[in-house]
């Protein structure tokens, strides 16, 4: 191996290094391989941005702005008043859910779906008298086996057959190619969360993330003839207290949420703290501040000009190991943190030194334009109202339709599959079924850089002879047996899909599972959908699949929740994912 090889070899192994053992985000590591990649003339300019022109990284943009369509028509909202209805047992109800959910799936990114469908499965679980727990995680399972069905199914799927049509010139994969092996996996997870799933679930509905807001937040007032009137927040010394800070200010029936430091105290104000609830004793030291002799909750009262907003920090936020204080969130989004909640329970203590995690969800008081302004923001994976119901829209059945449009054309070749996504793309836009702004916001740039770019680490292994030297290892390994090394081949692509990104994942397998096809004279079509499936097959931990994350404080689930229900669901696709390939096509050629 020349040290075109060597260099192509440590970037890999140093960039895998990173994406498991540090926070820095997928696109961010990926970008840099490709710089290095480049200058150092390992690939030609050409060779390095490839990624960016492939069909199947272009097919994934579009189908963002499809799903968009559908999420912003109200066309999920429409299959859940039709579908939900009053099931008898928790049993039924987690199928009713998962049924519909994995059909979406199969046409659309997990994402919009999974998102959609949180609040609305929310509110469904309390009216139906059943523990958000026991739904939450079906509903993200659902969403993951459905997206196997199809080649548009997840993003994971379309970049593979990118890249397998890029390194060997073949046709690569219809949309159905797939089916024959989602399917029965699709069959066989829905009889495990059938059987399983009812009792292994936890129960935990006791009093949500949050419980009673009496628990977390204090109210104050100001004295009618104290100090504090006509003096602002930070001159009568309330914004940078240590164990609370201020949320908002009822005043003559009204609310002002959010509070700015410049706010002008005016007599009689209630002023709403947030934190740990001890320090009232501090608080009612300062002069000017007095008890608030109403008994009623002032947060806990229904007002036009707040919302209660819960929101799931994302893996990429800008606030990830910051503390609430010194992120400067309320400047940031406009929003005050009342509460944070981890691992299904709400973090005590001081709120303002709190450091904020992938996954946690934060109880926010905010504005009623905050939900609609926040709702595709990249720092946020969820956006819940508590207040209000999901909208229904009437482009709902014309966003269906479109949908059904792109994947009859495809299926009947009557358009590829890029054409027919970037003319549905067009069609969700210029019909109303999503805005431009809606749609630009879609287009989610970690995920497409994180995709384009990996390309290039894929080339360079492939060109430099790295892949070819690791699928010598692996035929050693596997003893020339085409089945032990299809088992390797999903072994290798799920331990790395549970530590990295599955897209990531999967474009680095690609050209070391096509080198091995081709020295073993095996049928690269079957390993290359053994890549598909456990790329996908990410069930073991919350971190492991964005939509896992998603439900991870809805759900109000601990870190090991997910391995119980995850780590056998994972063998279980695993088994049956081998089984079916064994059996049903060609291993040798």
């Amino acid at each position: 191996m020349e040290w075109q090889g060597l260099l192509s070899l440590g970037l890999a192994v140093g960039a895998l290094a990173v994406l498991i053992f540090t926070r820095i985000a997928a696109h961010l590591v990926m970008m840099g391989v490709l710089v290095i990649l480049s200058v150092s003339g390992v690939l030609e300019v050409n060779e390095a941005f490839a990624g960016f022109s492939n069909h199947g990284v272009l097919t994934v943009a579009a189908m963002f702005v499809v799903a968009a369509g559908i999420h912003g028509s109200g066309g999920v909202d429409l299959l859940v008043t039709h579908v939900l209805g009053n099931p008898r047992s928790t049993r039924l109800a987690q199928m009713r859910i998962a049924f519909p959910v994995a059909l979406l799936s199969a046409f659309l990114n997990n994402t919009p779906v999974v998102a959609t469908m949180i609040p609305a499965v929310r509110s469904w679980a309390k009216r139906i008298d059943v523990a958000p727990s026991k739904l939450m995680i079906p509903l993200s399972y659902a969403a993951i086996l459905g997206g196997t069905l199809t080649l548009i199914g997840t993003s994971t799927n379309l970049v593979v057959n990118g890249q397998y049509q890029e390194l060997t010139g073949n046709t690569g994969f219809s949309l159905f190619s797939i089916t024959v092996v989602g399917l029965p996996v699709v069959v066989v997870g829905m009889l495990f969360m059938y059987f399983v799933f009812p009792k292994s679930l936890p129960d935990r509905r006791e009093k949500g993330l949050f419980g009673n807001l009496r628990e977390f937040t204090l109210e104050v007032a100001v004295a009618s003839d104290g100090p504090l009137v006509g003096r602002t927040v930070e001159e009568a010394g309330l914004r940078n207290l240590k164990r609370i800070y201020l949320v908002e200010i009822e005043r003559q029936g009204a609310i002002v949420p959010a509070v700015s430091s410049e706010e002008l105290l005016q007599a009689g104000d209630r002023l709403v703290f947030a934190g740990n609830t001890e320090a009232i004793s501090d608080l009612l030291r300062i002069k000017g501040i007095v008890p608030s002799t109403d008994g009623e909750l002032t947060l806990a009262s229904e007002r036009r000009e707040r919302r209660l907003v819960e929101a799931v920090i994302s893996p990429h936020s800008h606030c990830i190991n910051q503390t609430v204080r010194d992120s400067h969130f309320r400047e940031r989004y406009g929003a005050a943190v009342l509460a944070v909640a981890r691992n299904g329970e709400r973090v005590p203590g001081n709120l303002g030194t709190t450091k904020l995690k992938p996954g946690d969800t934060l109880l926010l008081e905010a504005r009623p334009a905050f939900v609609s302004r926040q709702k595709y923001n990249k720092d946020f994976l969820l956006v819940s109202d508590l207040g209000t119901e999901p909208p229904r829209h009437q482009r709902a059945y014309l966003s269906w339709m479109i949908l059904v449009a792109i994947v009859l054309s495809a299926a009947l070749g009557l358009l590829s599959m890029l054409n027919a996504a970037l003319l549905g793309a067009a069609a969700m836009m210029v019909t109303g079924c999503c805005s431009a702004q809606q749609a630009q916001k879609s287009l989610d740039p970690t995920v497409l850089l994180t995709i384009a770019a990996s390309f290039a680490l894929g080339n360079a292994m492939y060109k430099t002879g790295v892949a070819q030297w690791l699928a010598e290892g692996l035929l050693t390994i596997g003893m020339g047996h085409p089945l032990l090394i299809l088992v390797l081949t999903y072994l290798a692509v799920w331990m790395l899909t549970e530590s990295i990104t599955n897209n990531a994942a999967a474009i680095l397998m690609v050209p070391v599972v096509l080198e091995m096809t081709q020295k073993a004279s095996l049928n690269p079509e079957p390993f290359m959908l053994v890549v598909m499936m456990a790329a996908s097959a990410s069930f073991s931990t919350p971190l492991g699949y964005q939509t896992n994350l998603m439900v991870y404080g809805p759900g109000g689930y601990r870190f090991t929740d997910f391995i119980k229900a995850g780590l056998p669901m994972s063998l279980l696709v695993g088994v049956t994912t081998v089984t079916v390939l064994a059996v049903g096509w060609p291993l040798a050629l």
